[in-house]
């Protein structure tokens, strides 16, 4: 989740660390509020609840400071994305997992095995995204293309009419 041009900098590694709290906080007091509804305690799930969508703000003030809108494009969030997707299946989960087999937590070891399939299956969909997108640009570049070609044989026989 870094940003490459500024991976040196404490400040931005400070920013994913808040990113990274307030985003399991989000999901933590999502979490907590089903469990309170589960007990039939409807108040507490609306204040987790509650504090869950503040959380989400606060993650994505982080975000808009990592990754500006200004250089932010639809290819760049896709390649993040697939880059992370990537990490999880190829380094986090499997490291992961390796310990966890280690001390015989035989649970995580299933789920470590479910999100690394499932991370799989992410970087592929948003590899298929990307080279969709990829292709429709190329084929606009040759329409466009053609209609600069057009305008431009256009403007050469009303020059030579003089």
């Amino acid at each position: 989740m870094t940003n490459p041009a500024a991976t040196q900098s404490i400040t931005i590694k400070n920013l994913e660390s808040a990113f990274a709290g307030e985003s399991m906080a989000h999901i933590k007091y999502r979490y907590f509020a089903k469990l309170a509804r589960e007990m039939g305690d409807e108040e507490t799930a609306k204040i987790f609840e509650e504090t869950a969508s503040q959380e989400v703000m606060h993650a994505f003030g982080h975000l808009d400071l990592l990754y500006p809108k200004a250089e932010m494009t639809s290819a760049k969030a896709l390649q993040i994305a697939i880059e992370g997707e990537t990490y999880e299946y190829t380094e986090m989960y499997p490291q992961f997992r390796h310990l966890a087999i280690e001390e015989g937590n035989t649970a995580a070891v299933a789920e470590y095995d479910e999100q690394i399939e499932e991370s799989k299956v992410h970087a592929s969909q948003f590899k298929a995204v990307l080279e969709k997108a990829a292709k429709r640009f190329a084929a606009l570049a040759k329409v466009e293309e053609r209609h600069a070609n057009h305008y431009q044989h256009a403007l050469d026989e009303l020059l030579a009419r003089g």
